[in-house]
């Protein structure tokens, strides 16, 4: 009896013995084709940036003669002078200008009409309101060009910087009204009360309670239409005319001749575009990736 009492517990000891050896072997095993599918995304993101890197450095008459992925034996900075001589800074400054003219009040708009549809009395106008700004996120850019025109040509506003600042604002209000809400209702309604019961106005609690514990979702929204103005190419090819009033992603097209285009020059263009991009992203990204995920996570 004792024999055949114990052998049951031999294996069953022996059995938790060879569980690690099992978990050992799998996880010593190595994943081939995941390691080389990351090897492959990395090879992708990061050769095009190197073209565009050396190829910004390589003279004209010397870019079709060499291999594209091959650095120039003597840089120059020649392209980079022939953009800045360009009217680059004139483009430039009117790329801020509409960025800046567009998100500032597209982010205000959006933050007090996301608070007045998470705390408001008045919910049947509220839903009302949050269904036409949910519907916006359904109608793409591409399908409103006529009307937009033809607003902007009643308004008087054809070839003016206000006409791409305007469209840009209806643009950006629906998605930053849907982030700025997802935060604003995980707020505990008790602070809500309790600022309440202390006589707050809803104009202090809207700036004094929710504005500070929603930063991070006002940074991504920020961020995000910032960077999506800022490389707008449809609404200023359609909604300007004169050299004056073009921005960054249009004025590349200065650069394209009848018979051929300065490859280097566009690329120099592109690298001195990209800059001021990859600036705000660097200093923005932790935000922008923890206001992305922290609004939904609930």
């Amino acid at each position: 009896m004792t024999d055949t009492l114990t052998e049951p517990r031999r294996r069953q000891r022996t059995g938790h013995q060879e569980r690690p050896h099992h978990s050992r072997r799998r996880a010593g095993r190595r994943n081939w084709a995941g390691g080389l599918a990351g090897w492959l995304w990395l090879a992708v993101v990061v050769i095009p940036l190197y073209w565009t890197l050396i190829t910004s450095f390589k003279a004209q008459n010397r870019y079709y003669a060499s291999n594209p992925l091959v650095p120039t034996g003597d840089p120059t900075l020649d392209n980079y002078r022939l953009v800045i001589e360009s009217d680059f800074l004139r483009y430039f400054v009117n790329s801020v200008v509409v960025t800046a003219g567009a998100v500032v009040p597209a982010v205000l708009v959006s933050f007090m009409a996301a608070y007045a549809i998470v705390r408001g009395r008045r919910m049947r106008v509220l839903r009302a309101m949050n269904g036409l700004f949910l519907m916006g996120l359904a109608i793409p850019l591409q399908a409103t060009v006529i009307p937009v025109y033809l607003i902007i040509i009643k308004l008087q506003l054809y070839d003016t910087l206000p006409a791409l600042i305007l469209p840009s604002i209806a643009f950006a209000i629906p998605l930053s009204v849907l982030v700025l809400s997802n935060f604003i209702r995980d707020v505990p309604k008790e602070l809500f009360d309790s600022m309440r019961v202390d006589g707050a106005t809803e104009w202090t609690t809207l700036w004094r309670l929710a504005a500070p514990l929603t930063r991070p979702a006002i940074l991504t929204v920020t961020i995000f239409n910032a960077l999506t103005i800022w490389n707008g190419f449809l609404l200023p090819l359609i909604l300007t005319q004169s050299p004056d009033r073009r921005t960054l992603p249009l004025a590349l097209w200065t650069f394209q001749g009848q018979y051929g285009i300065n490859v280097p020059a566009v690329v120099a263009a592109v690298v001195l575009t990209t800059l001021p991009v990859l600036v705000l992203y660097a200093f923005g990204r932790r935000q922008l990736l923890s206001g992305l995920t922290a609004g939904f996570s609930r």
